[in-house]
C-alpha cells in the first residue's frame, strides 16, 4: 500500500487524523495533512482507507502495490 496525499486539496478537517493517527498528522499553523507512512503496513490498511474515504477534500489516495 502507499499513500499520497495533495496538500494543496486539503482543507484541514481531521478525519483522516482521528482515523489513523500513526499514518496522518496535522500541520499546527494551518491544519493541513502531514503524512507521517508514506507506506503504512498491512495492519492499518483498513484505517488508512477509511481515512481517504471521509476526507472531505478527497485530498488523500490510496494505491495498492
Amino acid at each position: 500500500m502507499k499513500v499520497i496525499v495533495d496538500e494543496e486539496r486539503c482543507v484541514g478537517g481531521g478525519q483522516c487524523v482521528a482515523a489513523a493517527p500513526d499514518v496522518f498528522d496535522q500541520r499546527d499553523d494551518d491544519g493541513v495533512v502531514v503524512l507521517l507512512d508514506p507506506a503504512p503496513p498491512h495492519e492499518r490498511a483498513a484505517a488508512v482507507r477509511e481515512a481517504a474515504m471521509l476526507c472531505p477534500a478527497a485530498a488523500i489516495v490510496v494505491v495498492d502495490t
